[in-house]
């Protein structure tokens, strides 16, 4: 999978931008503030419909401007396809596939990005939501139907909070157990199923985890991950909060994959057995949660545990380590995608990324890459960048692609590609309801 064009229209700080990408490597070259990690943004927005650095859509649309279009022509295998989405200050955004209307949620099913960003330091050093959000991301890229479980999960989340907080106030709490436990049988529902798949990708991650933080660090440090379900800890406060997805590298420095023979896994239990824990969890804190009016467990209270040489990341681990073990685990991602999707290989992105690291790491994480069909590199400074390879550069500067000499390293532009036929202005389709 790659990327052949991308139109933008009132996005970020662009008023309008025609870009062209090769297969290959493409390096996006301007200061700090010219707009280059708004091109990937917008390329990454196909991918997930959110940005990876802010949480609503709103401030990706052009100052002054109501709307903003991102037209994006990608092909997989010999197959092309035009994808679009308009972004509304007021009212429901809109998409088109191949210029019929669809919900903007069907776009996730036509392509797949792996995006690395300094942010990425935050899923090892931040807030359990920041990790949630890593492991969400991934569950939609390997399985872009399951957006649609978690955006329906995270509704019934806020609409049952919302009756708990209106119970409190009112002080009508004779009522509440009746209308409390439809909320609770779609909760259950849904919340298994998310806890289920965050289960199996866990685990899946486990030997690429291993095996990318070796080559990323060029040491063994026995990366873990393990998750923390709410759940289980509310139904059985005895019983560790834990649930053991971690693979230990066999001794000798063996292929990773064969560790997980050893993994005691709880990924095969049934879902059935899952939604039962999960009543009886919202049975032991019922009262919790009617008097401090919160929704205390389920997927949306999970944590993941992150661990190097069994100690955890956060606290532990040096500032190297840590970019170590982030880097790394967006490389599981890749692996796994790239074993496992029909259309190939995920559009590999480096937002900004060689600049936090040193030398060595800089090379090894090219090295990582440099096989993907198609990697995207955004880069203040050119020589931050390994040069062992050649690129399509995309000069950017005050929200416009500018022109760029070739020069004796290989490097040319790519500004210069044929633009999508219609310029990028509204889409008139299909609004995602949800």
């Amino acid at each position: 999978m790659r990327v052949i064009h991308l139109s933008l229209a009132d996005f970020r700080n662009y008023e309008r931008a025609e870009v062209g990408f090769e297969a290959g490597s493409n390096l996006i070259v301007g200061r700090n503030g010219q707009g280059k990690t708004n091109l990937v943004e917008a390329i990454a927005y196909f991918a997930s419909l959110r940005s990876h650095r802010v949480t609503g859509d709103a401030a990706l649309i052009r100052a002054a401007a109501d709307t903003g279009v991102a037209r994006m022509r990608i092909a997989v295998g010999e197959r092309e396809a035009l994808l679009e989405v308009e972004l509304n200050r007021q009212g429901v955004n809109r998409a088109r596939v191949n210029r019929n209307g669809v919900k903007p949620r069907q776009l996730t099913r036509w392509f797949s990005t792996v995006l690395f960003a300094p942010e990425d330091l935050s899923i090892v050093r931040g807030e359990p939501a920041v990790r949630r959000r890593f492991l969400d991301d991934a569950l939609v890229a390997r399985n872009p139907a399951l957006a649609g479980v978690l955006a329906d999960y995270e509704r019934v989340v806020r609409q049952r909070t919302a009756l708990l907080k209106s119970a409190r106030a009112s002080g009508a709490r004779s009522s509440l157990d009746a209308t409390l436990g439809l909320w609770d049988e779609k909760l259950v529902e849904l919340g298994a199923r998310i806890m289920v798949e965050r289960r199996r990708l866990v685990e899946a991650l486990c030997a690429p985890l291993i095996e990318s933080y070796r080559d990323l660090a060029d040491a063994d440090h026995s990366p873990r991950l393990t998750v923390e379900e709410s759940v289980g800890a509310a139904s059985d406060p005895d019983v560790s909060r834990e649930t053991d997805r971690s693979a230990s590298p066999p001794a000798g420095g063996g292929d990773p994959s064969t560790a997980l023979g050893n993994v005691e896994s709880e990924v095969d239990v049934s879902r059935e057995t899952i939604e039962r824990a999960f009543r009886h969890a919202l049975a032991a804190v019922r009262a919790q949660e009617v008097e401090r009016a919160v929704t205390l467990v389920g997927p949306h209270r999970d944590d993941l545990a992150l661990r190097l040489n069994d100690l955890p990341v956060k606290g532990y681990a040096s500032h190297g380590e840590s970019w170590s073990f982030a880097l790394a685990l967006r490389l599981a991602v890749a692996d796994l995608l790239r074993r496992e999707s029909p259309a190939g290989d995920p559009v590999i992105i480096l937002d900004d990324v060689f600049a936090e690291l040193d030398s060595g790491r800089r090379s090894r994480l090219m090295a990582a890459v440099g096989s993907y069909e198609q990697v995207i590199v955004t880069a203040a400074v050119e020589e931050d960048v390994p040069g062992e390879q050649s690129w399509n550069r995309i000069r950017v500067s005050g929200g416009e692609i500018v022109e760029g000499p070739s020069d004796a390293d290989g490097l040319r532009t790519g500004s210069d590609s044929p633009g999508i036929s219609d310029s990028p202005s509204t889409v008139h389709e299909v609004a995602d309801d949800s």
